[in-house]
């Protein structure tokens, strides 16, 4: 018997439910942001939407935020680039799990998915995009603790270098 862990429940309970796709928009069931496509299917920028949120898991930061972090995938030059590497997901997808990345319900097995995957060129654009496109966004630093450039201030040693009860 597999034992699940909160997050997977919390995951798996949500995952089937967890974006309304239309024609031409994107939005989470239970939120209050939607997105309108440019160039790319709205069923493949919420498969983007759900692969960042399986690459850089953090419970307490909002889809919105993911869907800023990827929407630059949704312009002409790149939509084809990023199609193209979801159908190579979904393909793997269907022939580890049976079934389409979006339509897994557990985080763990969507993730097997991403890790068998991790060398290819499609799977290392958006995880390096993501460094920047999710972690430079002023309204998430507060959720980690960071506030922020210290340079104009002085620097960190007067600063509070020390006041981050988050590590360790």
């Amino acid at each position: 018997m597999r034992r699940m862990t909160r997050r997977q429940l919390l995951t798996g309970a949500t995952a089937l439910g967890a974006f309304v796709i239309g024609n031409g928009y994107v939005t989470a069931a239970k939120a209050d942001w939607a997105t309108e496509m440019v160039a790319m299917k709205p069923e493949d920028f919420a498969t983007l939407i759900q692969m960042a949120r399986d690459i850089y898991p953090h419970d307490r930061v909002a889809d919105e935020f993911y869907v800023r972090a990827v929407k630059s995938y949704d312009v002409q030059d790149k939509a084809e680039m990023a199609e193209a590497g979801i159908r190579a997901l979904n393909q793997r997808s269907r022939e580890m799990k049976g079934e389409d990345y979006l339509d897994i319900g557990w985080e763990r097995d969507r993730v097997d998915v991403l890790r068998s995957m991790e060398d290819d060129d499609f799977f290392q654009t958006v995880r390096g995009g993501l460094v920047t496109g999710l972690y430079n966004q002023k309204e998430v630093w507060p959720i980690f603790g960071y506030e922020g450039s210290s340079y104009e201030h002085g620097g960190y040693i007067d600063r509070g270098f020390d006041d981050i009860t988050w590590i360790g």
